[in-house]
């Protein structure tokens, strides 16, 4: 593994922290980001002597999603480097949420956009009381695609159909309802908490817990608002001055081969899309503050 610049890892016995080390940015992710995490899940994913992997971030902030002076980039990106860029950010939620170890997120602060799907890619998380949530994209005339398979995962079709397009800030409390978090804590019990939950996991037979990831996606893949298999397409859609560009998958673990698509052959969640709203574009590039 390369020295990480964007990342701190530290292990402690049998479970490692894998911490966003951005705090100055309020630990927005840009392509080197991406780039780290996914090397580092990687890696873990193979160590067996690893139990369980802790995401945590440094500073006040968990994630505010996508860094602006990367969005800006991107702005400017053509089709098929919406679809390259796609790759990279599907690859590393997909490697987290396919981790064979148990994730638990450590979330001691607000989360925007792209960290709502960090949140939702992990396992089992755990909120300070304090933290916000807001899947923020909308604002600058974006789409949550990359994360939306993992959040609505969590939170299910109904409640994505309201906060992806209202853009709503909602509370610790509201995001454990919705089934984001497992637990919101005081700032004293964060650590002990997410601590109590892994050693939890650490008292279970190794390959018992192993096999619980199995389990789940077999058993997801018969649910009929689940099974969607690991098909990729590409499509377009043009919405007036909007052209959109997705790369569509659904967050199954393992192999799609042995997975039936949807019945009625709908378009799979999207995972990655680029996006060219020219009025929004415009207010964008004018712009440094975060959605």
């Amino acid at each position: 593994m390369n020295t990480l610049q964007q990342l701190q890892l530290q292990r402690d016995g049998a479970v490692a922290t894998v911490r966003l080390n951005r705090p100055e940015v309020r630990n927005a992710f840009h392509a080197d980001t991406i780039s780290e995490l996914t090397e580092v899940f990687a890696a873990l994913s193979q160590d067996d002597s690893l139990r369980a992997v802790v995401l945590a971030s440094s500073g006040t902030a968990f994630c505010a999603g996508a860094d602006l002076n990367w969005m800006r980039r991107m702005a400017d990106y053509n089709r098929q480097q919406n679809i390259d860029d796609a790759g990279e950010l599907a690859r590393m939620l997909r490697t987290i949420f396919e981790c064979p170890k148990p994730t638990v997120a450590r979330v001691q602060g607000d989360v925007y956009a792209g960290g709502m799907g960090l949140v939702a890619a992990c396992d089992m998380a755990v909120s300070l009381d304090s933290a916000g949530y807001c899947l923020s994209e909308v604002k600058l005339g974006l789409i949550p695609a990359t994360i939306s398979p993992y959040v609505i995962h969590a939170i299910g079709e109904r409640a994505a159909r309201r906060y992806f397009v209202t853009a709503e800030r909602f509370s610790a409390e509201r995001a454990q309802v919705l089934g984001l978090v497992h637990e919101v804590v005081a700032p004293e019990a964060l650590r002990a908490t997410v601590d109590g939950i892994v050693e939890q996991v650490l008292r279970n037979g190794p390959l018992a817990v192993k096999a619980i990831h199995r389990i789940l996606d077999e058993a997801a893949a018969h649910w009929p608002s689940t099974r969607l298999g690991l098909h990729h397409r590409i499509g377009r859609l043009e919405l007036g001055e909007v052209s959109i560009v997705i790369v569509g998958a659904s967050p199954h673990r393992g192999d799609a081969s042995n997975r039936a698509p949807t019945p009625d052959g709908a378009m799979r969640p999207p995972t990655r899309l680029g996006l060219r709203d020219q009025s929004t574009a415009r207010r964008f590039h004018q712009s440094s503050t975060p959605p």
